[in-house]
C-alpha cells in the first residue's frame, strides 16, 4: 500500500493503529478503515497527479514542484471521467502491440459511469493511436496521453500516486 490510498490514522486507547483508506470501488470516493497491522509496508510517494478537465491538461508533481505536464484528452460529455480525489492502482505495459491504448496504462481507483465497460468501468491514464484528438473530450471516460507523454510519465510516476481529477 501507499500513501496515495491512505487518507489519515488513529490510534485507540488501547494502542491500536487503524488507517483510513480510499477505497477502489463504486461509488467513487469511498473510504474504509482497516488495522494498520494488517497492511505491508507503506511506502512514501512524493508525486501528485492533477487533472485539470477545464484546460484539458496533466500535471505531476514531484514534493510540490512540477516536473511534468502535458495536454489530455478525457470523457466526452455524455461519459464524463470523473472528478475526485483517487490514486494510481497499477502501471501495465502494452506487451500485446494494440496501438488503442499506447505504450503504456495506468490503472486507476477511479470508475466510470459505464458498469458494462471491460474490467467494470476502471479509469485508465493511457498513451492513443489518435494523438489528434489530443487535448479534447474523446474517451469513454479515461485519460488519454500522446504516446510519447505517456513513455515521459511511465519513468516519473510510481503506483500509488494520489490523483486530483477536477
Amino acid at each position: 500500500m501507499s500513501t496515495g490510498a491512505h487518507v489519515r490514522s488513529h490510534r485507540t486507547a488501547a494502542g491500536r493503529v487503524w488507517l483510513r483508506v480510499r477505497i477502489p470501488a463504486r461509488p467513487n470516493g469511498q473510504t474504509g478503515w482497516v488495522p494498520r497491522s494488517a497492511l505491508g509496508v507503506l511506502d512514501a510517494v512524493r508525486t501528485a497527479l492533477t487533472i485539470d478537465r477545464g484546460r484539458s491538461l496533466a500535471t505531476l508533481r514531484r514534493a510540490g514542484r512540477s516536473i511534468w505536464r502535458a495536454p489530455v484528452g478525457h470523457g466526452a460529455p455524455g461519459t464524463p471521467t470523473p472528478a475526485g480525489r483517487f490514486y494510481i492502482r497499477e502501471r501495465i505495459r502494452n506487451l500485446t502491440g494494440d496501438p488503442l491504448y499506447g505504450p503504456w496504462a495506468f490503472g486507476t481507483s477511479a470508475y466510470s459511469g459505464l458498469s458494462d465497460w471491460p474490467g467494470g468501468g476502471v479509469i485508465g491514464i493511457h498513451g492513443t493511436n489518435q494523438p489528434g484528438l489530443i487535448p479534447g473530450r474523446p474517451s469513454h471516460g479515461c485519460v488519454r496521453v500522446r504516446n510519447p507523454d505517456i513513455e515521459r510519465l511511465v519513468r516519473l510516476m510510481p503506483i500509488g500516486t494520489p490523483i486530483r481529477i477536477r
